[in-house]
């Protein structure tokens, strides 16, 4: 990279960073409990409007995986969902009515929020229907895996993002507060999955799946992204540029081994498609404050109105994390 370049690099940076300390203006607190926080925490971002029936399951995964506080921002939400969060002891929330697509779609806000209080943290950002797998999950901590990375001076860790489906219609089987959606959506694609290198950034960007066969057969290039950065050592000069996607120093986004190894990485488990999905997805068709004019709500709202059957016979079922590395999905690297 030129010298040019890195400079409109940190520039661009310093203008994620001016956006989002403009943008703190639009959040209101609605519980503030960020006193409760210790040097040693882990912490979690997400933001969510509606999310209620999932939010049971969330906190209580994320919970037994050590996360010590979970920061919330509730975009005008209508079903309880952020009455619901204010009650939790480890969460925090803030709310507003603004426009989720003028604040970068909700990346103002979370940079807002990382760089006021994540600093020095471990800071793991997601959203309510990703679950975040890494090597070593069913025996390890997630504190074993920060632990590991601090010990070996990575500060940024990514995931692939995964979808996961049920073996039948979508609506047949209706998803209930608290349970596990891995029990309904339980199969997933194990290739179809194109990559290739960001030139600008520097992120690997991959693209594929279920979505991509079913709502993007004709347009594979418009087809969402999968590779996601969800877990880093935040600094306060730090900014995400488009989600989870890539973020700002350059470096950061260096996940992966160009000279033919393997860095540790993992998964986000992705369980949009539920019996929620239709309602959702005419929800935000309606609001139109996604990226692409909305193009992918677009695309789900005409998939799913005949409730479709996304598995085939190259799906596979989900057994374990060990099985995703098997299959070249994830990696533990050289953690031992």
């Amino acid at each position: 990279m030129s010298a040019l370049q890195a400079y409109r690099l940190r520039l661009q940076r310093k203008r994620w960073r001016i956006r989002a300390f403009r943008k703190r203006r639009e959040l209101r607190p609605v519980s503030n409990r960020t006193d409760q926080i210790r040097p040693s925490d882990i912490l979690l971002f997400s933001t969510q409007r509606n999310e209620g029936i999932r939010l049971p399951y969330f906190l209580r995964y994320y919970r037994e995986m050590g996360v010590g506080h979970f920061f919330f921002v509730d975009n005008d939400s209508t079903d309880g969902s952020a009455d619901y969060l204010a009650e939790q002891p480890d969460v925090s929330v803030w709310t507003t009515r603004a426009s989720y697509k003028r604040a970068r779609f909700g990346m103002d806000w979370l940079n807002w929020l990382l760089l006021k209080h994540a600093h020095g943290h471990w800071a793991l950002t997601v959203d309510p229907d990703e679950f975040f797998l890494y090597p070593f999950c069913d025996t390890r901590p997630l504190r074993a895996l920060t632990d590991w990375l601090d010990a070996s001076s990575i500060k940024s860790f990514s995931a692939m993002l995964l979808d996961m489906y049920p073996k039948e219609r979508i609506d047949l089987q209706p998803y209930q507060s608290g349970q596990d959606p891995m029990e309904i959506a339980n199969w997933f694609d194990a290739g179809n999955y194109a990559i290739q290198k960001n030139p600008r950034f520097g992120n690997l960007w991959i693209q594929g799946g279920p979505r991509a066969r079913m709502f993007f057969a004709d347009k594979p290039a418009l087809a969402p992204a999968l590779n996601k950065i969800p877990l880093v050592k935040w600094d306060r000069r730090y900014a995400y540029v488009s989600s989870t996607h890539n973020l700002l120093p350059r470096g950061l986004n260096q996940v992966y081994d160009e000279w033919g190894g393997e860095k540790a990485s993992g998964i986000l488990l992705h369980t949009k498609f539920l019996s929620t999905f239709g309602a959702k997805a005419e929800e935000e068709l309606t609001r139109g404050q996604h990226y692409g004019a909305s193009r992918e709500y677009i695309a789900y709202a005409e998939g799913v109105r005949d409730n479709p059957d996304l598995w085939c016979k190259w799906s596979e079922r989900y057994i374990n994390w060990r099985q995703l590395e098997i299959l070249g999905l994830m990696s533990k690297g050289n953690w031992a």
